[in-house]
């Protein structure tokens, strides 16, 4: 039997975003406004607006202009986060961004996708969590369901479909580990470099 994709079949209606609707409804006019707009360039708003919308965000967040962020109450950004220009948190699931995580421009963390082996192209989303120091290299991609553990970097133009070793640099598509993050040795104030 040949089975074919219908999408006038797609049901969504099991899934919940949260928030309620006029809170969802608030929260498209504020990220369109404040966030996804190249305009605003004020990190600090941007952290009130989003804990206003039950984001939890620690101190020192950096969020540069045109960010969209989906559902802030479905986000954890930790201390001293950045979150760069044109990035796009498509969070139908938690995000959690751990401490002095980098997430570069054109970033995008998608925990959304759609099931391929279904003719209604069922939905299908899986929570992502960047551990403490991870980084998310300009114009890549981190699929549902992926851990990026402690200080892995996801290189340029990179997709993660899987979870990232600790400590570990990753390129291509799909990503593969390259080599050992490192770490120099910091010099004392005053000290050359060799």
């Amino acid at each position: 039997m040949t089975m074919s994709t219908d999408l006038s079949k797609y049901d969504n209606s099991a899934y919940d975003p949260g928030g309620g609707a006029f809170k969802r409804l608030l929260w498209y006019y504020v990220n369109i406004l404040f966030f996804k707009s190249p305009l605003i360039p004020s990190s600090a708003l941007k952290c009130t607006l989003l804990r206003l919308f039950g984001a939890k965000v620690g101190k020192g967040v950096n969020i540069k202009p045109a960010v969209n962020i989906k559902y802030p109450w479905r986000l954890t950004v930790g201390d001293y986060a950045w979150i760069g220009e044109y990035a796009w948190i498509d969070n139908l699931d938690e995000v959690v961004i751990g401490k002095h995580c980098c997430i570069s421009q054109g970033a995008m963390l998608l925990c959304g996708n759609h099931n391929y082996r279904k003719p209604a192209f069922d939905l299908i989303t899986g929570r992502i969590i960047l551990e403490d120091g991870a980084w998310i290299g300009a114009y890549s991609i981190v699929c549902p369901g992926v851990t990026c553990k402690s200080h892995a970097v996801l290189a340029v133009n990179s997709v993660a479909t899987r979870n990232l070793e600790a400590f570990s640099i990753y390129q291509g598509n799909p990503a593969v580990k390259v080599k050992d993050r490192v770490f120099e040795p910091e010099m004392n104030p005053g000290e050359k470099q060799k």
